[in-house]
């Protein structure tokens, strides 16, 4: 059984960190520990109004305070499989990056570093200032995986629940578990006759909807 650590920090974009606790907890071969700050559970009444605190906790099998820094997940002697910060506010990147482990969050990914365990940051910004990107290769030069939530468009995406899909896909790819949470590559003919199914065929020249009156 997977061991997987999530964290929901203060940055837009819970929708991401939601969106890949349920896929987790649809899997029975993966254990769930939560943890989300203060402004992350602000965000999601904001965001996400139908999505209750509870509901969202439901979804992981152990929950940890933000403020909890006797938490299991604050130690190293912890042993986890990997852990996500989803979506990661640039307030969460720098105390990683520094080493400030001020709150849960980043008290947990500090011991997963040090412990030379899997982690997985999405920055939610834009546009990103020199200290942000300064951070992020920071912690990309000690192993951190940065994966952004950048859409691709190859899929023919028509909801922003298939924009997000797609980037929690990426997700459990890197942690290792199999998904067809959304549409993969399969090469540029597959992609044209995708879009032959999704786009009706061209008018002639001249052709209009308009119907002719007389």
């Amino acid at each position: 059984m997977k061991r997987i650590v999530v964290g929901i920090s203060g940055a837009s974009g819970t929708i991401y960190g939601v969106r890949l606790l349920e896929a987790l907890h649809a899997d029975p071969d993966v254990e769930v520990h939560l943890v989300m700050s203060k402004w992350a559970k602000v965000n999601l009444s904001v965001e996400l109004p139908d999505y209750t605190l509870d509901r969202v906790k439901a979804l992981a099998d152990v929950v940890d305070d933000a403020n909890d820094m006797g938490a299991t997940i604050s130690s190293g002697s912890f042993r986890h499989d990997g852990m996500v910060i989803v979506p990661a506010s640039m307030k969460t990147v720098a105390a990683i990056a520094t080493g400030l482990g001020d709150n849960l969050i980043a008290r947990a990914a500090d011991v997963t570093l040090k412990e030379h365990r899997q982690l997985i940051v999405v920055p939610r910004e834009s546009p990103f200032s020199q200290i942000h990107l300064q951070n992020m290769l920071t912690l990309a030069r000690m192993g951190v995986e940065i994966i952004p939530p950048i859409p691709a468009f190859y899929n023919q995406p028509k909801t922003v629940d298939d924009i997000v899909n797609h980037t929690v896909m990426k997700l459990l790819d890197r942690l290792g578990i199999d998904n067809s949470l959304s549409p993969r590559w399969e090469g540029f003919e597959a992609a044209r006759a995708a879009v032959k199914q999704a786009v009706p065929a061209a008018r002639p020249a001249g052709e209009s909807d308009i119907a002719e009156v007389g």
